[in-house]
């Protein structure tokens, strides 16, 4: 019994048929993952153009560039603290609260007496302590977004409780964070400057941060390649609580006042920017730079209407529409790759076949 063999007739029926124009859809895949992965400096670059022209000539300057920077810094550190949690596989609710606590535990101490390294590594350990807290529970099964829930109604309880009902008023020990400019640059936009270098190199350049990432793609695959991936869970927390407290100092330091007031906005405007930053929600994928530009966007936005004299709440109403439309897209887009890929894979398969 020999194997039949193709005749040019099959192979020419085969050339003909539809299947092989998905020859185009890796330049479709590109395409898709390139405006996933790109387009928000695309959106970014396009509000600054509109904006130049819409707000002229008190947008497109360098004045207005440090305050939309400024403006950006707190809502990206939130943002970072957001993003490196969903991109471990957690989304960290509880982030407003480890603010509120961490500006009132530094206030604390600052209004009686103590120094200022001590008060603010206080305010930066109420963040590491909330993070494992958060990891450890969630280590025992229960839903990250329960926990964090509950966590959040704890910490502002326990904030209000630090500050006694009360705010703390003239913190100017902490300017040198919050209000003062160093070469005309506002300290805060140093602060984020750092923060996000430092993570973007932890997280593409050593081993634990690109197994934070793998962790949150595909925790049962990491469980069976032999790394602990319970430790870089709770590792996650650690990160997202750290990132929430250092927020809530800079917030403190800006107003030079600590607030128990854990703002249900924070958390909001954290989101919009990771969901512009084209994080998967699932874990595993998202990128830090993007996360900045996510905040610099709602920043740009919120700076150009209030130029052009809009009522603030139409900031908010722009904010939500590009969350909704950031997670339309990348749904689609995740949907419209999946199913060309999948049509490729048959592709190669008929190929082979014939």
């Amino acid at each position: 019994m020999t194997t039949p063999t193709p005749t040019k007739a099959s192979a020419d029926a085969a050339v003909a048929s539809p299947v092989p124009l998905g020859h185009d859809m890796p330049r479709a895949v590109s395409v898709l993952v390139f405006l996933r992965d790109r387009g928000i400096f695309l959106l970014w670059g396009l509000l600054i153009l509109v904006f130049a022209f819409w707000a002229s000539p008190y947008f497109f300057t360098l004045d207005n560039a440090l305050l939309v920077a400024n403006a950006a810094a707190i809502t990206a550190l939130f943002a970072a603290g957001v993003g490196i949690g969903i991109m471990t596989g957690v989304l960290d609710l509880s982030l407003p609260g480890t603010a509120a606590i961490a500006s009132c535990v530094c206030g604390w101490l600052l209004t009686h007496g103590q120094p200022t390294w001590l008060s603010l590594a206080a305010g930066l350990g109420c963040g590491v302590v909330v993070g494992v807290v958060n990891g450890l529970i969630s280590l025992r099964g229960f839903n990250p977004i329960i926990i964090t829930i509950g966590t959040l109604s704890v910490l502002s309880g326990l904030a209000a409780v630090v500050a006694g009902g009360y705010t703390f008023p003239g913190l100017t020990q902490l300017t040198f964070m919050g209000t003062d400019r160093y070469l005309g640059v506002p300290a805060p936009v140093y602060i984020v400057s750092a923060v996000f270098i430092v993570g973007t190199v932890f997280l593409t350049r050593t081993r634990d941060g690109i197994r934070l990432m793998a962790v949150g793609g595909n925790p049962e695959a990491v469980r069976r390649s032999g790394i602990p991936s319970p430790r870089y869970q709770v590792l996650g927390f650690v990160i997202s609580g750290l990132l929430a407290a250092l927020g809530g100092l800079v917030s403190t330091a800006v107003v030079t006042e600590g607030n128990p007031q854990a703002s249900p906005a924070i958390i909001f405007s954290a989101l919009t920017a990771v969901a512009l930053a084209g994080v998967a929600l699932t874990g595993g994928r998202g990128s830090l730079p993007r996360i900045l530009v996510g905040a610099l966007i709602l920043a740009t936005i919120a700076n150009g209407l209030t130029i052009r004299g809009v009522q603030p709440y139409w900031a908010t109403v722009a904010t939500g529409a590009l969350l909704l439309g950031s997670l339309a897209l990348e749904r689609v887009i995740q949907t419209s790759v999946s199913e060309r890929l999948m049509a490729v894979g048959n592709l190669s398969v008929h190929q082979r076949k014939v």
